[in-house]
């Protein structure tokens, strides 16, 4: 028993604690339970083995999903932590347990998702000795994490992991390596209790709030005369949807999302205008170049958005609300710069900012778009004859969904089919790899989403050749139960990398061409129901079926296999010379 005493001005109080000895592996479990973790994705071995025995008597307090592989282990946590703004947890063991974390990890990172990994490492008198299943997994994961560290010592292991999870959730997000050597997770200690972090003397989280920029910000908005808000993920990680509302609908400026942005308001908002980017919308690529003041919040102006920077935006003012001063400057030169989290500076800057209409220049988003709408959307979305198309079953699924589902996408055409045309009434409700670009992403990520928000409807959208990448965690659902849908739009081709060698390289079609298994008996072999569909007639009862299903349900949808994904700004080309056919 340990005995601390407390003393103030009034009275001195006496408080007994019990100090207990127990191992490394127990004060980890302790700490994760103290963090208010609930699941963890992971994958035994044997140098995370002393973890793992020690969860044994934790199941109580731990849920432990058993992935498949350790990658799918990563996608997980990254659905986990995307829908339910908490930091996701992986276990995986030495060796090729850890360095299959590896792409999960780079994907967290761009994409600036909470994780904390804990993987397992040899005895620490034989690091660096290449013993069995030993990797360097620190000078591994140095340029694609926000923080590493290895643990050699069980007395490290409380602190460490306090402060894992403040790096990982606080400021610009991201994930974090914790590797703990076999001996200290043995290890027994006196432990007296776990104490979570809130300050590191040499991390700042969020750069201090200048006003004198919010002001300048201020005055640029209130003088312009074409504004337009380019918003990203930012806004969701900071928790400052309704801020951002209260801006949007008070400078009533026309507002355009990235990818990972998508939902941060309602795609149905009237100031709304569509989605940014390389398979963007017509408006807001256009009118990009012709605005006067750009004000972009909490996205990082990516290559995909921006296009040719040397003929992006050139004419505009450029406001940057972002928490992390790295971003500034970066690739767009900057007019004021508004550093911090945009919860805390969103409220200062819509004090300042008068309330207005800008009527005529919406009008000319509403105008481009509608052109979109007749020459593009509307033949996608609403064929009267030929095979069926990826954008009629999205829009389907919207109909039968009315936008309150969260949708998990993979990477390829079907991402851009689905972000572009799926409706997202909620936030937190597009789920997809956006800076990495991983393809097999979907199925784990869903899975993790689903367990991150049980009481939505999760339904993952995989191209045929992703959903081959990660097929295995169709064990990961029948073992843990879990309910996911899934929709398989299946073209036959890697369909992305087609377009491409259609529109670029005279349609030499090098080795897209994918053969893919039986993927309706392969579900059933999983013990998850499952159908394939490709007539028009058949669609809306199958998209029914599999969401009135309890249970997971697998959907293979057969769609034509040489439909391309429009509008597209050419590579190397300025995001005004945006191509609709």
């Amino acid at each position: 028993m340990e005995t601390l005493e407390i003393k103030n001005e009034q009275s001195t109080q006496t408080i007994t604690t019990a100090t207990q000895n127990i191992s490394g592996s127990e004060i980890l479990l302790k700490g994760l339970i103290a963090e208010g973790v609930e699941t963890i994705f992971g994958y035994p071995g044997g140098a995370i083995m002393p973890i793992y025995d020690a969860l044994y008597d934790y199941t109580d307090k731990l849920k432990h999903i058993l992935v498949r592989h350790e990658q799918g282990a990563t996608h997980a946590a990254q659905g986990y932590a995307r829908t339910s703004g908490r930091v996701g947890v992986v276990f995986a063991t030495s060796g090729p347990g850890a360095t299959n974390l590896i792409t999960g990890i780079a994907d967290a990172q761009i994409d600036s998702t909470p994780m904390v990994c804990i993987t397992g490492q040899v005895f620490a008198h034989l690091l660096g000795t290449d013993a069995f299943q030993e990797t360097d997994v620190i000078n591994i994961t140095t340029p694609i994490t926000k923080w590493n560290y290895q643990v050699t010592d069980a007395s490290e292991i409380a602190e460490v992991l306090a402060k894992a999870f403040y790096i990982a959730r606080t400021g610009r997000p991201g994930p974090v390596v914790i590797d703990i050597t076999k001996n200290a997770q043995i290890q027994k200690i006196d432990f007296s209790g776990y104490t979570k972090c809130d300050h590191i003397r040499s991390y700042r989280p969020k750069p201090i709030i200048r006003t004198n920029y919010i002001e300048q910000a201020a005055a640029l908005i209130n003088s312009a005369q074409k504004p337009f808000i380019l918003f990203g993920q930012g806004i969701l990680l900071g928790n400052a949807e309704k801020e951002f509302k209260a801006f949007v609908e008070k400078t009533g400026i026309p507002a355009a999302w990235t990818i990972m942005g998508v939902g941060a308001i309602p795609t149905n908002h009237p100031l709304n205008v569509g989605m940014l980017g390389m398979h963007g919308n017509n408006g807001p690529n256009v009118l990009t170049n012709e605005c006067d003041v750009l004000i972009a919040i909490g996205m990082r102006f990516d290559d995909r958005v921006t296009g040719r920077l040397d003929k992006y935006a050139k004419q505009a003012k450029v406001i940057h609300l972002d928490i992390d001063p790295a971003e500034i400057d970066k690739n767009v030169k900057t007019t004021v710069p508004v550093w911090g989290d945009c919860k805390e500076t969103l409220p200062l800057l819509t004090q300042l900012v008068d309330e207005k209409k800008h009527d005529n220049w919406l009008a000319k988003f509403r105008a481009l778009n509608q052109i979109e709408i007749d020459e593009l959307i509307t033949p996608e979305l609403h064929p009267q004859t030929g095979e069926l198309t990826m954008g009629e079953v999205i829009h389907q699924l919207n109909l039968l969904t009315k936008g309150d589902a969260i949708i998990v996408t993979d990477v390829g055409q079907h991402q851009m089919v689905a972000c572009r045309y799926a409706k997202f009434n909620n936030t937190r409700s597009n789920i997809t790899s956006g800076g990495l670009g991983t393809m097999g992403f979907a199925l784990p990520a869903a899975i993790g989403a689903k367990f991150g928000a049980q009481d939505k409807t999760v339904v993952a959208v995989i191209g045929d050749g992703g959903f081959q990448m990660t097929i295995q965690e169709l064990g990961t659902i029948m073992q843990s139960g879990i309910d996911v849908k899934i929709i398989i739009l299946n073209n036959q081709f890697l369909g992305m990398v087609r377009q491409w060698q259609e529109l670029f390289n005279d349609r030499r079609y090098s080795f897209v061409d994918i053969t893919s298994p039986d993927f309706v008996a392969v579900a059933k072999g999983y013990y998850i129901e499952a159908q394939k569909v490709s007539e028009r007639e058949k669609l809306v009862d199958a998209l029914t079926a599999m969401l009135n299903h309890k249970g997971s349900y697998l959907l293979e949808v057969m769609v034509t296999k040489e439909n391309n994904v429009f509008p597209m700004v050419p590579q190397g080309c300025s995001v005004s010379e945006i191509r609709l056919k």
